[in-house]
């Protein structure tokens, strides 16, 4: 078979496209039939989110995978850290989670890993798929096809994740819960019924055309359900999810917006109380709070590129015990390194219960900078920028870990390209909001002209 292949939809950690024009039911046979090939193994795993095209591309990838002889384990629709879950409790050979996480709803995609969740970047496996679905090489068929079997996986799922914390010190918080008609509509229920908190529930009817808003809530726009919710029904906190539920973020008792910067403290904070000492990675847009705050807790921080691959690897490696997005990615040694926001979720209703005081004043003293959250521009040449940028601050400190980051005492920025499309990404975070909001202009003005 001849399968075209759309320039970009193998992208740096995931395979994303507009369904069927981009990523079709015969490119999700192709990737099956390739998929054992690559991960030396037989037993695959694979889950799905709510998304209506994912029904149809499991179905392919499946008939491809067992085609080679491959024994297929489908978990059924389940959020993304619920698969990696599976991959690393169960012992398969690699998983594959068809989703396009926070993307609209044209949009599918799958999500790869190898055994016990090592994640498959573009640079680590993709590639290979791409360039042998590319040559037509795709594997033999077996003289015998391998099976497929079912399984459920959500309460093992559930015990995991509250194993992380003791459940009988979380206090009967109400706790309004946006899942974006994404999969933690799933997900929330089997994990909540063993806590005492009562759950507001927002959007739990799994919907894959996103009626409501889309499951992005690292947009200010799709919290404000949340927040109104908050306050009308007189919540301690409210949680968004994303589309696949492996991200999540947090608002206060007054609807305020508490970033992945503060989530990435507050559960480093946690982790060193049980475990003093620990490192504790964070990536290098993260708050400069992150680092300060882990090393006056007695923890080793640890900087990183952004990119759920590359920290994985680094996690592995140094044997680091949790690391933090300022994306709402959070990561755990004793979760095979992968994500999951309902470990993280957990991690801070331990933490609140603990503190006795409502949310914000827990925060206030851990949040004390300002930030300007990631803005996007396109840009025609971007090397050419940014050396300009590198010019126009020739008295900061500057790194070059990924992208630029200049730093000054009291101010720094982040000035990344997109691995994807001619983009510059932009976070700026001050002492001040105001010094933030000057430097952001500026930055913005250098950028843009």
């Amino acid at each position: 078979m001849h399968t075209h292949l759309s320039p970009g939809l193998f992208k740096s950690y995931d395979v994303r496209g507009i369904y069927p024009s981009e990523i079709s039911d015969d490119i999700a046979y192709a990737i099956g039939r390739c998929f054992p090939d690559l991960v030396g193994g037989r037993r695959i795993v694979v889950g799905r989110d709510m998304r209506p095209s994912g029904e149809r591309l499991y179905a392919a990838f499946a008939r491809g995978a067992t085609e080679t002889g491959a024994e297929v384990t489908y978990i059924g629709q389940v959020s993304t850290d619920a698969l990696y879950f599976a991959v690393g409790k169960y012992g398969f050979d690699g998983g594959v989670m068809i989703t396009a996480s926070h993307n609209p709803a044209q949009y599918n995609g799958m999500k790869f890993t190898r055994k016990a969740a090592e994640a498959i970047s573009l640079e680590t496996g993709l590639a290979t798929i791409r360039d042998r679905i590319m040559a037509n090489d795709l594997p033999p068929a077996a003289a015998t096809p391998g099976a497929i079997l079912e399984r459920s996986v959500l309460d093992d799922f559930a015990e995991h994740c509250l194993g992380f914390i003791d459940r009988t010190r979380i206090k009967p918080f109400k706790v309004a819960i946006d899942a974006g008609n994404g999969m933690a509509g799933e997900t929330v229920p089997h994990v909540f019924k063993h806590l005492p908190c009562e759950v507001l529930p927002l959007y739990f009817e799994l919907d894959g055309t996103f009626p409501n808003h889309p499951a992005s809530p690292i947009e200010p726009e799709n919290m404000v359900d949340l927040q109104a919710a908050v306050r009308k029904h007189g919540c301690d906190l409210g949680v968004a999810f994303d589309g696949d539920a492996d991200r999540m973020f947090i608002v206060d008792e007054t609807g305020a917006l508490i970033d992945g910067s503060t989530v990435t403290a507050l559960v480093a904070l946690n982790t060193l109380k049980k475990q003093p000492g620990a490192k504790i990675l964070y990536n290098l847009i993260c708050s400069r709070s992150v680092p300060e705050l882990v090393e006056k807790a007695g923890g080793i921080a640890i900087r990183s590129k952004v990119g759920h691959s590359i920290i994985k690897k680094m996690m592995r490696e140094q044997d680091i015990v949790f690391g933090g997005e300022h994306s709402g990615h959070f990561y755990f040694k004793n979760n095979w390194y992968a994500d999951s926001g309902m470990i993280a979720l957990m991690q801070c209703l331990e933490v609140f219960s603990e503190a006795s005081m409502p949310v914000s004043k827990v925060i206030a003293p851990i949040d004390t900078r300002f930030r300007s959250g990631e803005i996007n521009s396109e840009v025609k040449d971007v090397p050419a920028k940014l050396k300009e940028l590198e010019a126009a601050h020739a008295d900061a400190t500057i790194d070059r870990l990924d992208g630029i980051t200049i730093s000054y005492p009291d101010w720094w920025m982040n000035i990344r390209p997109s691995n994807t499309e001619p983009l510059l990404r932009l976070n700026v975070e001050g002492d001040t909001k105001a010094l933030m909001e000057r430097r952001r202009d500026e930055a913005l003005a250098l950028i843009r002209r």
